[in-house]
Order: C-alpha cells, then structure tokens, then sequence
C-alpha cells in the first residue's frame, strides 16, 4: 500500500436497500428525527440533519418486499450516527424508549459511547457521540486505548430529565 488519505476526507452520505421506502421514513423521520428532503417516487426518498443534502438515501429499487440479509452474510455492519454531545444522544434514546424501539447493545467505548440497534430492514445502526479527545483512554506509550464497557443506559435516560 503507498499513500496516506487526505486528513479532511469524511465519510459521506449512505444508501440503504429497504424493503418499503414509507415504513423506512416513518422510522428515520419519525423514530430518529431526520428530515424529509426529497422524494424520488415512490422507491426512493432522501433524508438528513440540519439542512444537508442528504445523509441517508432510502430506496427499495431492488429491494421492494425484500428480506434482510441473513445471519453470517456479508455485508455492511452497521451504520454509525454520530451526535453532537451526550444529551442529543440521551434524547434519540429516549425518543427509542418512546416508540418501544429494542435496544440491541449499549457501549463505553472510551472515545465514546454508543446505542446498537436496527432498523425495520435490519440494517445495524450505531448511534454515538465522541467523548473529548483529552479524555480518550491512552496507554503507558500514549497510543489509543479503545475499550468496550457496558453503558449505564439509566443514567444516559436521566440526561434528557435533567435538561
């Protein structure tokens, strides 16, 4: 491998193969709070967070009716949605708690902490927020230290009470 990635590069939108683009919208716009920006038909719709373009592309172009892939399949893992702080992740899972949306894991990662769970296609999500760099977990060299810890999930409801 030569080369080094430009420091600025970002991950940008994702698309998603959904089974029924509406069911799909209730629960991205109605569960997490995305916005509605555009409608291709009614196979594919476009949503996001402040604004953008596009975070996250639904459609069901090949997928229309389909099944989730199965367990021990190739394919994306999940995807990660990254909140501005801990309170706006406190919110979306109380917004999850609301609409009896099952939480599949909860982590302390160190550098953050982090909600798992899928969508009604089965696609993996992860929602997180970054902890401040100065408090990222170094070893004895300095190097990151990445862990996985339960993650008080009361104590993260209690954020959105104390707001």
């Amino acid at each position: 491998m030569s080369g080094v990635i430009h420091p600025e590069v970002r991950i940008g939108h994702v698309h998603l193969k959904v089974a029924d683009v509406e069911r799909a919208l209730e629960f991205y716009c109605g569960v997490l709070g995305f916005t509605l920006t555009q409608r291709y038909g009614p196979q594919a719709a476009f949503v996001s967070a402040g604004g953008y373009h596009h975070h996250i592309g639904l459609n069901s172009w090949e997928s229309a009716g389909g099944k989730p892939p199965p367990p021990r399949a190739t394919g994306l893992y999940h995807v990660a949605i990254l909140y501005p702080n801990r309170t706006e992740l406190a919110k979306a899972l109380k917004r999850l708690v609301d609409h009896n949306i099952p939480i599949e894991g909860a982590a302390d990662h160190g550098v953050s902490e982090a909600l798992y769970l899928s969508d009604p296609d089965g696609n993996g999500l992860e929602l997180y927020w970054d902890k401040p760099k100065e408090l990222w977990p170094r070893d004895a060299k300095g190097e990151l230290k990445m862990i996985t810890e339960p993650l008080d999930v009361r104590a993260l409801l209690r954020d959105v009470s104390t707001t």
